[in-house]
């Protein structure tokens, strides 16, 4: 029989089960706290409902204790009841490395309700020290990959909230060390320098090859001159860094798109699908949340290219016959499979280095972003002309507006400075 007791507005619900070696009796207790929307008639059917529940767990030797649960156990159950079904492919293999080669080592045998501040504390600072790396690098480990480490155990101990394993996220009460070198802005071009990036697409490129010996159909070889050659950026890449850009699109999403993803009548492109690495092998297959499968609307000048490469892979794929393996990738390989997912940031760093190589004059030179930067930048672009976050959001895919808000805090700051400055001019009577 369970016994109950008010605390304010929850329940601290007790049961009974059955004594330990020494003849204590052992006792589970789990809080519950009603719905406030409802009414006084319904939270009591509720409470008895989760009493009912509460005691057939116990009974049945089903109940889970954050108590006696240690973070090892946990991960344990976490893996199989939830991480494979809410995580994608490539996020679950990094946590799950990180958690076996990190994680579990330093926490895993602490009782779940026994976490508190002081361990994760002692844990960061740990991994901060000298030697305590595992590649035979020397020094520690970056705040970066700390960072990760935080969001990791974070994200595992708010579902354990959830299940109400514990009452509390330990985490919410732990700052991880921060990096100095970084800073909180993401890296993006700005609207002077997307303009210089896409017209580095559309540059030919002088490129300068040192003598060298080959050798002949007949297996005779010849010595061959230094000389220069003029390329421009095929196709194929302006089309990506273009969609990467005026879509805002991931790499993946990118990587994994279809013909049959692309509408030329109403110049949208239908994303349904990621490609990433799971077990070193590249995957593709549809995402797991919801709001990252979406259909987005490209200028028009865009899908006029695109349509301009869908021409010439056409063409190409005839050339080459039965050589043509390809299952109607639009980025590809020179077999007509799917592009590599190195490919792209290869080729990236490289229209930016022989760009900046032209330019004379440092402040007229492109920076150094990811190849993610483009996706950032698409982002900045339209919060900075006063497009709503809601918008955006839906746009680059994001489950959340919160998640968009949190990226983009600065741009979103200048933003309402904007916007401060627009009502003042309307407003406010210049002296």
């Amino acid at each position: 029989m369970a016994t109950v007791e008010k605390r304010g507005n929850s329940y601290r619900i007790t049961v009974s089960n059955g004594y330990d070696v020494t003849g204590k009796q052992i006792r589970e207790k789990i809080t519950y706290t009603p719905d406030s929307e409802t009414t006084e008639k319904q939270q009591k059917k509720a409470l008895e409902k989760f009493i009912f529940e509460f005691e057939e767990k116990v009974k049945n030797g089903k109940y889970l204790s954050g108590e006696k649960m240690t973070f090892a156990e946990f991960y344990e159950y976490w893996l199989k009841e939830y991480s494979d079904k809410h995580l994608e492919d490539t996020t679950l293999e990094d946590y799950v490395d990180e958690l076996n080669n990190k994680i579990i080592p330093a926490i895993g045998h602490l009782k779940l309700a026994k976490i508190n501040p002081t361990h994760l504390q002692k844990f960061y600072n740990n991994l901060l020290e000298d030697g305590v790396r595992k590649d035979g690098k020397s020094g520690g480990y970056s705040p970066v990959t700390i960072k990760k480490n935080h969001a990791i155990i974070s994200s595992m101990l708010t579902q354990a909230v959830l299940w109400q394993l514990i009452d509390s996220n330990p985490c919410d009460r732990v700052s991880p060390p921060k990096d100095n070198k970084m800073t909180d802005e993401v890296k993006h071009f700005t609207l002077e320098q997307s303009i210089s990036f896409l017209n580095a697409l559309e540059m030919e490129y002088a490129t300068k090859y040192k003598a060298h010996y080959r050798i002949d159909d007949t297996g005779k070889k010849y010595y061959v001159q230094s000389y220069i050659e003029t390329r421009s950026i095929p196709t194929q890449f302006k089309v990506f860094f273009n969609l990467a850009l005026f879509g805002g699109m991931r790499r993946g999403e990118l990587i994994a798109l279809t013909w049959n993803d692309i509408d030329f009548i109403n110049n949208t492109i239908n994303i349904n699908k990621s490609t990433g690495y799971v077990k070193k092998k590249m995957i593709t297959k549809a995402p797991k949340n919801k709001s990252s499968i979406r259909v987005i609307t490209i200028p028009a000048p865009v899908m006029d290219l695109a349509k301009k490469y869908r021409t010439e892979q056409l063409v190409y794929k005839l050339s080459i016959g039965d050589q043509w393996l390809g299952d109607n990738y639009v980025f590809i390989q020179s077999t007509g499979k799917q592009m590599h997912l190195a490919t792209p940031y290869g080729t990236f760093k490289d229209i930016i280095k022989k760009y900046n190589a032209t330019m004379e004059n440092e402040e007229d030179k492109l920076p150094n972003i990811p190849l993610h930067g483009l996706r950032h930048t698409s982002a900045t672009l339209l919060i900075s002309d006063n497009n709503d976050v809601r918008t955006v959001s839906a746009r680059l895919g994001h489950a959340q507006t919160s998640t968009t808000m949190n990226i983009y805090a600065h741009s979103l700051k200048k933003s309402d400075e904007k916007a401060s400055d627009s009502l003042s001019s309307m407003l406010i009577k210049k002296a």
